[in-house]
């Protein structure tokens, strides 16, 4: 569970901020497989994003995203007031629903089931929950905590660089996870769970995911949303300014996701 895949790895977030994707993807299977992508690592994303990186025409991603919507597995909204740039009618942004997600696999999940229960028989509900502890920290593995700095705690720039330092290992392991800065704080979004269907019958598995990133930061943090629960991705807010008794954070984090519409058309 939560082992690499090489056809996420192939497609990993390094590649985001680069030129677009060339336009090999010269086949309508191809061209859809990389929207496809796009909408699993970025989403949700604008059609105009999707023809910059991917070199299409706003005609061709308006068709493949049509398509995807009325087979069910895409979804258009619009952009929040704080995700606007500029003046005019909000973008729409594009992403996949979790039957868009489902038709991505999520190989050996009844044998994966049936282990942990196993596992639960012989040595109870502590026995999933140290195999779920394990398996995060082995996700992690030779990522060391962020440090204290000695006045107040860790900077907010070594809190957010040690959050995409987890955002790159949990892509590592097959979450085409990212992160964003949001308010005064950060999010780790985790846009796939090769595990989701797994973890909807033990939630052990999230919690020890949390449990891994509050030891990394050194500070509270708090999930938003996961895709166990049906939310399109697992979304986990990171405070950059330090929580004590007087104070708190002076800007509340924004939601995960924006107010969706799915009988939405991909006309901007």
């Amino acid at each position: 569970m939560g082992l690499r895949n090489d056809d996420e790895r192939a497609g990993r977030r390094a590649g985001t901020a680069s030129a677009p994707a060339p336009a090999a993807v010269g086949t309508e299977g191809h061209t859809r497989a990389a929207i496809v992508q796009l909408l699993l690592e970025d989403g949700p994303i604008t059609a105009t994003a999707i023809g910059t990186r991917l070199g299409l025409t706003p005609a061709g991603v308006r068709r493949h995203l049509d398509a995807l919507i009325d087979s069910g597995q895409a979804r258009a909204s619009r952009s929040a007031p704080w995700q606007q740039k500029g003046r005019g009618r909000p973008a729409k942004q594009y992403q996949l629903t979790a039957a868009g997600r489902g038709r991505l696999g999520h190989a050996y999940d009844d044998l994966a089931g049936a282990a942990i229960r196993q596992l639960g028989e012989i040595g109870g509900e502590q026995a999933i929950t140290e195999f779920a502890r394990k398996r995060a920290r082995t996700i992690v593995a030779g990522i060391d905590a962020v440090q204290d700095n000695g006045v107040g705690g860790p900077t907010a720039e070594h809190t957010e660089a040690k959050a995409e330092e987890i955002a790159e290992a949990f892509t590592d392991a097959g979450f085409a996870a990212s992160t964003r800065k949001v308010g005064s704080g950060v999010q780790i979004c985790q846009h796939h769970c090769p595990v989701a269907h797994v973890a909807e019958e033990f939630p052990q598995l999230c919690e020890a995911e949390l449990e891994a990133f509050r030891d990394l930061l050194g500070t509270h943090v708090q999930r938003l949303a996961t895709i166990a629960n049906g939310d399109c991705a697992c979304t986990t807010h990171v405070p950059l300014l330090p929580i004590t008794k007087k104070s708190a954070p002076q800007t509340a984090a924004q939601p995960a996701t924006v107010r969706t519409n799915d009988s939405g058309r991909s006309a901007e």
